[in-house]
């Protein structure tokens, strides 16, 4: 077995395969940019190596300098990660030209699937069904649109060497084809150092359905159940299961033999994916091959208790696979979220800076990777991350926070662990997608398991702003909050320093205010808690330990378990749950009398205004001052995170004035240009 192996990434990959490595005693080395001088993988690796400026194609994805790394380290094997090199055969033949261990597939089979052109047309040869597109190099944005309309629109446009929703676009016409090619070969080149691109018809309505692949290098090879990934975001995959709630038996051993069978056809020898998209009547269709271990393979663990990074170690120091195919078992249900640091009432739209507050859930005691489900306990709460709190989200690379996985026996109890967890993750400083993936585990189009990879389009249509909560749910948060204000009245009535002979008297009468609702409420309190009634003659019994200052209460309403995110503001409590951000105001009955008649505070005007969306760097301006412009007209496009966002104009205008050039880097709500 290696003694010591070099990790080629950074972030939360780079820190699960160091838990890993440690579990099998073997040492690891750290590699890192100036913007990761104080990452937690740093920190958690037992070397550090540092490679190069912030820009991933001035570090990460330098090949010399991750191989002067290696040779400085004296590591025998190198594990990819997933992204920047984790699927280019050259570094994988500059690895075995120095006689170091790649801790991923054979090159031949990164070269012959982890090319997507390349891996369409074996598919076809194999017989294996895919879906409808030029498999061509594309020379020019006049080419795409031609081929494009050969197809049919809608199209989606992708780069040969993508992944992870980078250089992907879909077109519906001739002018998204026009400017999805240029963005997906621009994205394609900054991220990939490739930028060819090859076009394929969108299937709408699919599902995307993943297999796990595991193969050894003396013909071995099993497939370990499948993974639902189907809930996405601009191709990026938000929410992902296993097993998925759509697929039988019988079509679960199809896409698994098949997949098995095109991996071995390639010589792989590794941990994979098999990616398909599925429709209605569970026909599948040949997406990619991904070689390489996937940002999603924490569910696949859950369910089967095979640790795959493991696995990858093993298999690359030559070791055969001591798993068969009837010995993989899928038990239970396992979900994870993706955290990312987009702001989701921003459109998503990433968001950088530090991370002031950074507490997730407690992870289930002792669970390491490996570990058979069952084992650990009813419920499995496991958090991979790469962060911590006081760290910072670096503009230059992908805005993941952290995986929350949970696991249960059945997909009910799995998504309610989830819910659970979701409310009790503490992240402040920065936007992020906690309360959009709180309100995707309350939809009902997820909870009955029928979904597409158009689900967010659909039901987000116009964006999300936040969730409107039931009024049962209400009355609990309603009732909590006078609980709440009650402890703090009392705090504030043993401040020092008070008067002698003046006790102030803590009333049982307030009115609640929250989601344009009052609850007029009266509290019975008692050593163990308070019962809160409210004036239509029912009430709610209220314990827990929350006491002012907390930020996290963790409360029982109603006999039910309750956690509540609290911020505190001006007469009363900010108040996070289920996708909900909430203003609670807790007053006394005169108090919300006059309250009423205070006027509502107004936004100011921005309608005349451009504002950057998000922190970013000016890749074009597209208009000039005194130009003309049409609602939908690109107006410049701005480049965070690897990724291209085009800004349009949202009505008809003239430019009065541009504030922003090429090259400009910008902050969130700076003004790029002023219209008449």
């Amino acid at each position: 077995m290696f003694d010591k192996i070099l990790i080629a990434n950074r972030g939360e990959i780079a820190c699960r395969v160091i838990k890993t490595a440690r579990k099998m005693g073997i040492q690891t080395v750290a590699i890192y940019s100036d913007a990761d001088r104080n990452a937690l993988h740093v920190s958690m690796a037992d070397e550090a190596i540092h490679i190069g400026p912030p820009p991933a194609n001035q570090s990460y994805i330098v090949i010399d300098k991750v191989m002067a790394a290696i040779k400085e380290s004296g590591a025998q094997a190198v594990h990819p990660g997933y992204g920047f090199l984790s699927e280019n055969a050259k570094f994988a033949e500059a690895l075995d030209a120095a006689g170091v261990a790649f801790i991923g597939p054979p090159v031949k089979a990164i070269e012959a699937m982890g090319d997507k052109i390349t891996s369409k047309k074996i598919a076809q040869e194999a017989g294996v069904s895919t879906v409808p597109g030029y498999m061509g190099l594309i020379e020019d944005a006049d080419e795409a649109v031609k081929i494009s309309n050969e197809i049919g629109y809608p199209v989606m446009i992708k780069a040969s060497a993508g992944g992870g929703g980078k250089g992907m676009r879909i077109a519906w016409n001739d002018q998204e084809a026009r400017e999805g090619f240029q963005s997906s070969k621009n994205e394609a080149a900054n991220s990939f150092g490739d930028d060819r691109i090859f076009i394929e018809k969108f299937v709408t309505q699919p599902r995307h359905i993943e297999i796990q692949v595991l193969c050894d290098a003396h013909g071995n090879g099993v497939y370990l159940g499948e993974r639902e990934c189907s809930i996405q975001r601009r191709n990026q995959k938000v929410v992902e299961e296993a097993p998925s709630p759509f697929l039988d038996e019988a079509t679960r051993k199809a896409m698994g033999d098949q997949a098995v069978a095109l991996a071995k056809a390639v010589g792989y020898a590794s941990a994979g994916t098999v990616e398909f998209i599925v429709d209605g009547s569970k026909n599948f269709y040949f997406l990619e091959m991904n070689t390489r271990l996937q940002v999603e393979h924490p569910v696949t663990e859950l369910i089967t208790g095979v640790d795959l990074v493991e696995q990858m170690i093993r298999v690359a120091n030559g070791e055969p696979l001591t798993i068969t195919q009837d010995d993989v078992k899928l038990t239970g249900w396992a979900i994870e979220n993706r955290l990312y640091a987009e702001d989701p009432y921003r459109n998503f739209l990433p968001s950088i800076g530090r991370l002031t507050r950074y507490r997730p859930p407690s992870e289930t005691a002792a669970y390491t990777p490996g570990v058979a489900p069952g084992d650990a306990g009813d419920v499995v709460v496991r958090n991979d991350t790469g962060v911590y709190e006081g760290g910072e989200i670096s503009m230059y690379y992908d805005p993941m926070i952290a995986k929350l996985c949970t696991w249960a026996p059945t997909r009910e109890a799995a998504i309610e662990a989830m819910r659970v967890a979701l409310d009790s993750f503490e992240v402040e400083g920065i936007g992020h997608n906690l309360p959009f993936l709180s309100a995707v585990m309350d939809h009902p189009k997820f909870i009955s398991g029928d979904m597409t990879t158009a689900f967010i389009a659909e039901e987000y249509p116009e964006g999300f702003d936040g969730v409107e909560l039931p009024e049962e749910d209400l009355r609990r948060i309603a009732a909590a909050c006078a609980a709440m204000n009650r402890v703090a009245e009392i705090r504030r009535t043993r401040v020092s320093g008070r008067m002698d002979n003046h006790e102030r008297h803590v009333g049982e009468d307030w009115v609640v205010t929250l989601q344009g609702r009052d609850f007029e409420t009266t509290i019975d309190a008692d050593p163990k808690g308070a019962t809160v009634a409210f004036s239509d003659g029912t009430s709610l019994r209220v314990e827990g330990n929350w006491t002012p200052g907390d930020q996290l209460a963790e409360m029982t309403v109603g006999d039910a378990p309750l956690v509540l995110k609290v911020g505190k503001i001006s007469g009363g409590f900010r108040i996070r749950n289920r996708g909900a951000d909430l203003k609670v105001h807790v007053r006394s009955p005169r108090h919300a009398e006059l309250a009423r008649l205070m006027p509502e505070k107004l936004p100011p005007d921005t309608s005349k205004l451009l504002l950057c969306p998000m922190p970013g760097l000016v890749v074009k301006i597209d208009v000039e001052e005194g130009q003309e412009v049409q609602e939908g007209q690109a107006l410049c496009t701005i480049e965070a995170m690897k990724m291209e966002n085009i800004l349009r104009a949202e009505k008809k205008g003239v430019v009065s004035k541009i504030n922003a050039g090429a090259g400009d880097s910008l902050a969130v709500d700076e003004v790029i240009m002023e219209f008449e």
